[in-house]
């Protein structure tokens, strides 16, 4: 008679057998890869990755953009804060470098800057996809496959901030309030930070998806369904404005210009929203700042320290 170890064994084996037959079975998770680097100058290295979180051809490729401290080399003998800058609509990782003057703004800090390209309306979100999710899954992307391959393969450390301007100011409030032990401080430049309209700033929703003319219910859903509405508010930087209070944060915002003007009425009451909170807010408002790149390069350059700072670099 066989003993309890082979019942168990042989018992498992059938149980196995009939969950890949009727698809029970867990499918293998698909790494992301390293396709191929490219040394653009001395301080910045491209890295393209695929992943199976995002959308497309089995081989998609995205860029990840580093800006590198001095002494940096992928066999050094210590590793380096990250401070994440994502970009915003109708920009890529090649933005914050080649408009927002990043280099100079940064040269000889003790830090790897990540500049990650994602899509003109990835709104930093594993998109809804009416109930299905998959790819594009943008949060998953640059939280489980790029911060991991930068902090075994690129000398990163594990300790982060995040930045972002417009769409990109999403991401940064949004990942910050999701992942609390995971960024130790967090700024927006004229960002997106209520597109529910959740503080009763004027305007419909914004409609995640229409800049890259995808449907924007694949995104968060439909914001007038309860359920759908609730993965909005999730994403909603003004929804989890109790989630932020503790790290440092920096907001800026303007009204120079007809884009600005909504973002203006949103960063108000989010500002306003989180000091009722007790977070900790550096708020810069400058009424002549458009929704352009050379009011985001003055308010990097003042958002800058308490970054640095926040990460001890």
């Amino acid at each position: 008679m066989p003993g309890p170890s082979r019942i168990v064994l042989a018992l498992l084996t059938v149980l196995a057998s009939i969950a890949a037959t009727v698809g029970w079975a867990p499918r293998a998770h698909a790494d992301p890869v390293v396709r191929w680097e490219h040394r653009v100058s001395d301080r910045i290295l491209d890295i393209g990755v695929s992943s199976p979180h995002l959308e497309g051809p089995q081989q998609a490729v995205k860029v990840v953009r580093l800006l590198l401290p001095p002494g940096w080399s992928p066999d050094a003998d210590r590793t380096w804060p990250t401070i994440w800058v994502l970009h915003g609509g109708m920009d890529d990782h090649t933005s914050w470098t080649g408009k927002g003057g990043l280099e100079a703004l940064t040269a000889g800090r003790e830090a790897i800057f990540v500049l990650p390209e994602t899509s003109w309306c990835s709104a930093y979100s594993d998109w809804w996809n009416y109930g299905a999710y998959g790819a594009p899954a943008w949060e998953r992307y640059l939280l489980d496959d790029v911060r991991p391959l930068l902090e075994t393969r690129y000398r990163a450390s594990t300790t982060r901030a995040i930045a972002g301007n417009s769409m990109g100011g999403l991401g940064a409030m949004k990942f910050a309030a999701e992942h609390r032990d995971m960024f130790r401080a967090a700024a927006a430049f004229s960002g997106n930070v209520d597109p529910l309209r959740e503080s009763g700033a004027p305007g419909g929703p914004d409609l995640p998806g229409l800049g890259c003319a995808a449907d924007w219910k694949r995104v968060w859903g439909d914001h007038a369904v309860a359920e759908q509405r609730a993965i909005w508010r999730e994403n909603n930087p003004y929804s989890r404005a109790a989630d932020l209070a503790g790290i440092p944060l920096f907001i800026s915002y303007g009204r120079g210009d007809p884009v600005e003007v909504p973002v203006y009425e949103q960063n108000l009451r989010f500002a306003a929203r989180l000091r009722a909170l007790g977070a900790d807010v550096d708020e810069r408002y400058g009424p002549t700042d458009g929704h352009n790149w050379a009011a985001w390069q003055v308010r990097m350059s003042e958002a800058l320290p308490m970054l640095l700072t926040a990460v001890g670099a």
